[in-house]
């Protein structure tokens, strides 16, 4: 397989993958759009609230990114404050691990049946089996994506130069953590960025601590949404994006030495090696979050003051 048919493969397959998302992501919001808005409205005046409601409909909507979206949105038209989108933030940060965990799953049996389900729903003219369809339509690419994405890695893997940057991605992390943030900060989902890791992981090409380093870039990468859907709102809404930056880069800074733990810490709790990386993205996130909420206060503090 020559390298530009493997290049054009991937790219098909990523396609696919951000289709899916988009996708399953449109069904979901049909289900829950007449009370996302009211939910991050009338839930957050705590950030534990604001955590729990940003961890639930981003658990929902399969998307950290379209939370963000929508929170840079109300507090750019003054439903919400800057203080309170940060609970939400944090929350969001835990239920978009829920994507990592599901594309592991083995249903490689069950993905034509899905797909031909979801496709004639996809026809339906009401809204509740429309939507349902789009949510199953969606699931079924992001497993035909990850397929792709597996059957690609080994082949790539034999190019001298591919495998000359694995091998400098696994030795030093930063590399890692670089590729993780520039990937998906130009193709907007972290979520794609941690699925072409783990392919890469399955075949053995990539260390775990390396794949640990690129899924923490992805969760720098993942804020260029928010911050892009930010540009031209009033102060607040720019607050809320540069928060969000922030939050994400400490968070990433006090983890990156902690890799090599955090590594043989998955290894415990599974064995294949996309199921550890999945789990050490949940853990990164958890911790990070929890660890964040009880200094809500003088982090937004510290926001408003280095960006006045």
């Amino acid at each position: 397989m020559g390298l530009f048919t493997i290049i054009t493969l991937f790219f098909v397959y990523l396609a696919i993958f951000l289709y899916g998302m988009t996708v399953m992501r449109t069904g979901l919001l049909n289900l829950t759009e007449d009370r996302t808005k009211g939910f991050l409205q009338h839930f957050t005046d705590h950030p534990i609230k604001g955590m729990m409601i940003g961890a639930v409909l981003t658990a929902l909507l399969q998307s950290s990114s379209a939370v963000m979206v929508i929170t840079v949105g109300l507090v750019a038209a003054g439903y919400l404050s800057f203080y309170q989108s940060i609970g939400i933030m944090l929350g969001s940060n835990i239920g978009t691990t829920l994507t990592t965990e599901l594309i592991t799953l083995d249903i490689s049996n069950y993905v034509f049946p899905l797909l031909i389900i979801g496709f004639l729903l996809l026809f339906s003219k009401k809204k509740l089996p429309f939507s349902i369809g789009s949510s199953i339509f969606g699931l079924g690419c992001l497993f035909v994506a990850m397929g792709g994405f597996e059957s690609l890695a080994l082949p790539l893997s034999l190019f001298p130069n591919v495998q000359e940057f694995l091998m400098h991605t696994n030795d030093r992390h930063l590399i890692g953590v670089f590729l993780g943030t520039v990937i998906t900060a130009l193709i907007h989902s972290s979520s794609a960025t941690v699925g072409i890791s783990m392919s890469f992981l399955n075949n053995g090409l990539l260390s775990l601590p390396a794949g640990i380093a690129i899924m923490l870039g992805a969760n720098i990468g993942t804020c260029i949404t928010a911050y892009m859907a930010s540009i031209g709102g009033i102060k607040e809404a720019k607050l809320t994006a540069y928060a969000h930056i922030w939050l994400n880069v400490f968070g990433v800074l006090a983890f990156f030495p902690l890799i090599p733990l955090l590594g043989k810490v998955v290894e415990f709790l599974a064995v294949s090696a996309d199921v550890q990386l999945a789990h050490s993205s949940v853990i990164f996130n958890i911790v990070c979050s929890f660890v964040a909420l009880p200094f809500v206060k003088p982090f937004s503090r510290f926001v408003e003051r280095l960006h006045r």
